[in-house]
């Protein structure tokens, strides 16, 4: 049977863009669709976050020639400091310790959304239908068929799920996925202050939850704001005036006057988890996956993490004239995915449950815990490794190889 394609991705967001990117400049073809109009959300209205890139995430896109799309408006992370409140004692990760670059940058969605669109729609390997939904999938020997809400039948030998938490196509192919809700909101805006950053990146945790300042460029940074889900919606209606007297109680007066651009979003914070990540000439990347806190800001890097296992998995077996939606090809990408994510959902369970609490005892520990760890050197390389994306069995893209 002749395949429209070699592989259907749902889902236009970051994750499917890249994947399908990756997996055209390596000469396969992609169907990539979306319920979503792509060109809507390329507006700088749709998506206020900022992501943190980390090191070996940056390295992937630059080997997959997307980083020059993107990186054009990035801003390195030079330092990490991880407070608890306002207590004089840190955790500080700094870059030059290492001596190895940034220990990551941040790139705002806007410009990512962007930069990979342009890439998308210049490249032959790839067909957009959108928008457009799958309705029904049927696998027989050799390939996957699916039907869309069109009317129109595709086929291919591997379906993608990239649709992030709320994935249609992962419920289509009974995937159970375990979610624990925090009852926390996230609140994210960008905002000005009048001294430089620096580079410097800032965790601060509250009993609410934590409040992260990302740098960005120009004297500008991007604000991770959690607060109970009872809580947030006040915050988030307060007049403008109202919410940067609040926004300034956390940010305090280190970098000067600070004050929000204007536009805010929230954001429910959930840990979600699939059962299983991969079914018959099936597999999920991304949020599909798994959906982790932002406390450390690892969630996109995972993803990132996803799709350079599956381009080396896929790659690796077509040039052998395989069969890229083989059961063992989607088995080896799973068992090389799980572990890494599900040890970073729980450390970051771990770590929201830590420090979202302002009983005394418990407090007080958390601020010693960080100050000793700031004191032993091969500790702190260690975490900043792991900040790094650096450590573990690597794929080859995450290594800076080509494919």
């Amino acid at each position: 049977m002749s395949l429209n394609s070699d592989v259907i991705i749902s889902g236009s967001g970051v994750a499917g863009m890249t994947l399908a990117l990756g997996l055209a400049r390596q000469g396969l073809t992609c169907t990539l669709l979306d319920r979503t109009d792509l060109t809507g959300t390329l507006n700088d209205d749709f998506d206020g976050r900022s992501y943190a890139i980390s090191h070996a995430p940056y390295v992937m896109l630059e080997s997959l020639g997307l980083w020059e799309k993107i990186g054009f408006e990035a801003q390195p992370i030079n330092d990490i400091r991880v407070t608890d409140g306002f207590s004089p004692l840190y955790l500080h990760f700094d870059e030059r310790e290492l001596g190895e670059g940034p220990l990551g940058y941040m790139v705002e969605v806007r410009h990512i959304r962007k930069g990979l669109y342009e890439a998308l729609v210049a490249e032959k390997n790839i067909t957009l239908l959108m928008p457009e939904h799958i309705t029904d999938c049927q696998t027989t020997t050799g390939h996957t068929a699916v039907t869309l809400a069109s009317g129109k039948k595709l086929t291919a030998s591997l379906l993608v799920a990239a649709e992030g938490r709320r994935s249609p196509l992962r419920d289509m192919h009974g995937i159970r996925c375990r979610t624990w809700d925090y009852h926390q909101q996230g609140i994210v805006t960008t905002v000005e202050h009048k001294k430089d950053h620096g580079g410097i990146a800032h965790e601060r945790f509250f009993p609410g939850g934590p409040f992260a300042i990302l740098p960005l460029l120009g004297n500008r940074s991007s604000i991770v704001w959690t607060e109970p889900e009872d809580l947030a919606p006040t915050i988030m209606g307060l007049s403008e005036e109202a919410f940067n007297r609040e926004l300034e109680k956390k940010f305090g007066d280190f970098l000067g006057n600070v004050r929000s651009l204007g536009q805010r979003w929230s954001y429910p914070l959930t840990l979600q988890l699939a059962d299983r990540y991969t079914a018959d000439r099936f597999c999920l990347v991304g949020d599909a996956a798994h959906g982790i806190h932002p406390i450390a800001g690892q969630g996109f890097n995972l993803g990132l993490r996803d799709i350079a296992v599956l381009l080396e998995v896929i790659v690796d077996q077509a040039r052998l004239g395989g069969d890229i939606g083989a059961a063992d090809v989607l088995d080896h990408y799973a068992r090389w995915r799980r572990t890494d994510n599900a040890t970073l959902a729980l450390v970051t369970d771990g770590l929201t449950r830590l420090f979202s609490n302002d009983i005394a005892p418990v407090r007080l520990a958390r601020q010693v815990g960080l100050g000793i760890v700031n004191e032993i050197p091969p500790l702190r390389k260690f975490f900043m490794r792991h900040a790094r994306g650096t450590v573990g069995h690597l794929p080859r893209l995450l290594r800076g190889e080509a494919l």
